[in-house]
């Protein structure tokens, strides 16, 4: 995998960032964690620009998340489960993740498909609730390109950072993806509370 993904940056530059990132949406098992922080690196050794590099990451993320969107718009979610049971395992999806990504959406509404882009696990597969709910396609794009910006620009300074280990980056990253998951959920349940209060005075 790795050697794959070097091969492609080095070929075909700026254009490998974004189809790189553009089949990571489409197939998660492509890892975001090694093809930004290569880049990265490869900005570290002088042979790209750190903005022209952000700007091709996202670019490809952007549009490899718009098939699942509109999958989201075109099938319903017990459809979208039942398919990813039993043919999800290619791309490591499955039902439950499918499920899971539509509480973030629920619980979060739009802005969910923000914050998700930012964790990994759901934030390729929020673009599915966020299209079977018909979130309207410019706020999904303003949504998904801040969320992505901030996502990218960490991996490929991490990788510029790291220099050659930027292999590393993945490692590191588990942790700190744990403490933002459970940050975001611990933000939710205070904004709930709060908003229970908030009825609970107005009905006194």
């Amino acid at each position: 995998m790795v050697e794959w993904i070097t091969n492609t940056m080095q070929s075909m530059g700026y254009l490998g960032i974004g189809l790189l990132m553009f089949l990571e949406n489409l197939f998660p098992p492509i890892p975001s964690e090694l093809i930004m922080p290569l880049a990265g690196f490869t900005v570290s050794q002088d042979r790209m620009d750190f903005s022209l590099a952000i700007a091709a990451g996202t670019i490809g993320t952007v549009l490899g998340a718009l098939p699942w969107y509109y999958a989201g718009k075109l099938l319903s979610e017990e459809r979208l489960s039942n398919l990813a049971d039993k043919y999800g395992k290619w791309i490591a999806v499955s039902g439950a993740d499918i499920d899971k990504a539509n509480r973030w959406f629920n619980r979060h509404g739009n802005k969910a498909v923000f914050l998700c882009r930012l964790v990994p696990g759901v934030r390729t597969l929020i673009s599915l609730p966020a299209g079977i709910n018909n979130m309207s396609l410019i706020p999904f794009l303003l949504y998904s390109t801040g969320g992505t910006i901030l996502w990218v620009s960490f991996l490929t300074f991490a990788g510029y950072k790291l220099g050659a280990n930027y292999d590393l980056v993945d490692e590191y990253l588990a942790p700190v993806s744990k403490i933002v998951a459970v940050t975001i959920v611990i933000g939710f349940i205070l904004w709930v509370v709060k908003k229970n209060m908030q009825k609970e005075k107005y009905r006194k």
